[in-house]
């Protein structure tokens, strides 16, 4: 047994070697039986045989390995049966044998006296021909024989897969979906696991026909009613043509049938060696946005980048760390510098940089932007060309019962870099906001209003150029919904909405951070830029779209439970580009807010005044000098509800200030 496996070792490791040693004996055995079989008198045709064996034999061996090479057949995978791989081979053989015996036309036109040899050259060519094809054809049929056997062998040896085999439905009966077939009846993790038992394809031509023995049952209208006849368990999502919104449609309605849904990362850029079922995987959020994800140009961006210091404070968070991973791999910056304070984001980030881009120059250092000396010993050290601020603390609900953290690290944090990045001579300095600063309901909206201020202010007194860009939610964001709705689908539910209306604007992270970047690069200074977030989007139906997507019913096997709206949130943001005067940009998914007057040498003092206060005072009183500063701060916190009648007032005559 172990010489078998040996032996079966070295003939994968070495197949195309193998099958190229073949090749050549067969030629020279066809050669020599094709002799046999012709000159059955060998004295008439002995001697020009003798004298041009060796030049036809070279001549028919370098025109067979030149077409061999050129139609790729050493480099094709012949343990499958793939018609193609047999078309091509049978070109190759052709067009060599064309080319060895055109240099022999000449003999047809020279007179001869004897026996027309020429005649019995070709008589041997055309035999010899048939012989090589059939033993070269032989030896791919054994390889295919051989590599089923020694399969089949083996499975006989190693335990079965003792689950229940599951019905698979593929969507697209096409390439892909063949493939698919060919594969799991040919692997042995999938042969004893998966049997597909129907196909699915809009095209009305292939209805009723069947692919590799499997009935294509019709278009996407009839996927829910087969999948409950054929009792299917899974279906694979296998249509290389569809855009993002057809394939959004189908896996919604594949969705309802309850079914475990999968697809390939990217059909159009899985390589034709490469295995389609260890490429499998599950449907997440992202394959349901309907769109194609944004991909914004950044030359402009990584031009002003290129040979830069670009420093990231919040760099080991969600979009700190994607802003690093993109800025990374431009390969422009002189020095890419992750400062943050929680160091096992910091440490994830850092390792990732440094095993996919090794030759990235890297510093991460460990700090708060609270503290301003920290900052300034990393600015005189390090000369940053350009800050990205992504620092903050974010979670609305937390922030409505620790209001006093969110201005210190909100507030102060972004003051102290702000400062420090005049201080230091940075170029351009560019801060992370949100669309909870349009009309702030709760406290950390309110904090990053304050935030967008500080930038405008200090724009207006540095050499710096200071902008913000403003944003919505992102999809699977370190404390978003996305991942708190997984963790509670795999302990069995409930999932937690907490209200059946409540909408949000969402974006992917790499989406918004290419945004981001390209914002800043059109920047001129004190700019407040917006993304466009699209369309919004129900958390009730992202929850129920998940539930399917992981194979459950909601409300039957997950419920959906409403817990309420929390303190400081909204039910509908706010659109971000409905706000009049609002400016278009280059980008068509980027606009500029309409600036607004506020006095800056106020809100300093005011800044100041709190820093003396904060650790005296109630969070209270800190919430109402936050509304001094954001006449549109709306708090729905009871315990911040009462405003002073100054505030109203203010508020009031502000009304129709929009940022």
């Amino acid at each position: 047994m172990k010489v078998l496996e040996n032996l079966v070792s070295f003939t994968k490791k070495h197949n195309k070697v193998i099958l190229f040693i073949c090749d050549v004996i067969a030629m020279g055995v066809a050669c020599f039986l094709a002799a046999m079989l012709k000159f059955d008198a060998p004295n008439m045709f002995k001697d020009w045989f003798d004298d041009n064996i060796i030049f036809i034999m070279l001549v028919d061996f370098v025109s067979t390995m030149f077409f061999f090479i050129i139609f790729k057949v050493y480099r094709r995978m012949w343990q499958y049966m793939v018609v193609n791989d047999y078309i091509q081979l049978a070109r190759a053989f052709v067009l060599s044998k064309i080319v060895t015996v055109v240099p022999f036309f000449y003999i047809w036109l020279i007179p001869s006296e004897g026996p027309r040899q020429t005649r019995s050259f070709f008589t041997w060519m055309f035999l010899y021909s048939c012989l090589l094809i059939s033993m070269v054809l032989f030896s791919r049929l054994l390889t295919l024989l051989g590599y089923r056997s020694w399969r089949k062998y083996l499975n006989s040896k190693i335990v079965n897969y003792k689950g229940k085999k599951k019905n698979v439905m593929i969507i697209g009966a096409g390439g892909t979906g063949m493939r698919i077939i060919e594969e799991f009846r040919n692997s042995l993790k999938y042969q004893n696991r998966y049997n597909v038992v129907a196909l699915i394809d809009d095209n009305k031509r292939k209805h009723g026909e069947y692919l590799n023995g499997v009935k294509i049952y019709g278009g996407r209208d009839v996927i829910v009613k087969v999948a409950k006849e054929r009792d299917v368990d899974e279906i694979f999502f296998a249509v290389s043509s569809a855009d993002e919104k057809s394939k959004k449609e189908i896996l919604e309605i594949c969705s309802e049938t309850g079914c475990v849904l999968k697809t390939l990362p990217s059909v159009t850029s899985v390589q034709k060696e490469e295995s389609l079922s260890a490429k499998l995987r599950k449907v997440d959020y992202t394959d349901l946005l309907g769109r194609e994800q944004i991909k914004p140009d950044l030359t402009k961006v990584f031009e002003l980048l290129k040979d830069q210091t670009v420093f990231v404070s919040g760099g080991g968070g969600s979009i700190g760390s994607e802003l690093v991973r993109q800025v990374a791999a431009s390969g422009v910056a002189k020095t890419i510098i992750i400062f943050d304070i929680a160091e096992n984001g910091a440490y994830e980030i850092q390792q990732e940089i440094r095993r996919n881009h090794p030759e990235v120059d890297l510093k991460v250092l460990i700090g708060s932007i609270r503290d301003e000396k920290r900052l300034c010993e990393i600015f005189e050290t390090y000369k940053p060309d350009f800050v990205y601020h992504a620092a903050a603390h974010k979670h609305v609900p937390l922030m409505e019962d620790s209001p006093k953290e969110a201005v210190k690290n909100n507030v102060f944090g972004t003051f102290n870099l702000a400062k420090t990045a005049d201080k230091y001579g940075v170029k351009r300095f560019v801060m992370i906001s949100t669309d909870k600063a349009v009309n702030p309901t709760n406290v950390m909206g309110a904090t990053k209003r304050i935030c967008e201020m500080i930038v405008q202010s200090f724009n207006k007194k540095s050499d710096t150029e200071y902008v913000a860009v403003r944003f919505g939610n992102v999809l699977g964001s370190n404390g978003s919904v996305i991942p708190l709705f997984k963790e509670q689908i795999e302990k069995g539910g409930p999932v937690t909405v907490t209200h059946p209306d409540i909408i949000r604007y969402f974006m992917l992270i790499p989406e918004a951070v290419s945004l981001v970047l390209q914002a800043g690069a059109y920047a001129n200074g004190g700019e407040i830029f917006i993304l466009d977030m699209g369309s919004p989007v129900k958390i009730r139906e992202l929850a129920e779209n998940l539930i399917r997507l992981s194979g459950h019913v909601p409300g039957e096997d997950i419920e959906i439970k409403y817990t309420g709206l929390r303190d400081g949130e909204k039910l509908y943001e706010e659109l971000l580009i409905s706000e009049e005067g609002i400016q278009k940009t280059q980008n068509n998914l980027i606009y500029i807010a309409r600036p607004m007057e506020f006095d800056s040498e106020r809100l300093f003092k005011r800044i100041d005044y709190m820093r003396e206060i904060m650790e005296g005072a109630t969070g209270r009183e800190i919430v109402d000098i936050v509304k001094e500063l954001v006449p549109t701060f709306n708090p729905q916190n009871a315990a911040f509800k009462d405003e002073v009648e100054e505030v109203k007032e203010a508020a009031e005559e502000k009304e129709e200030i929009h940022v």
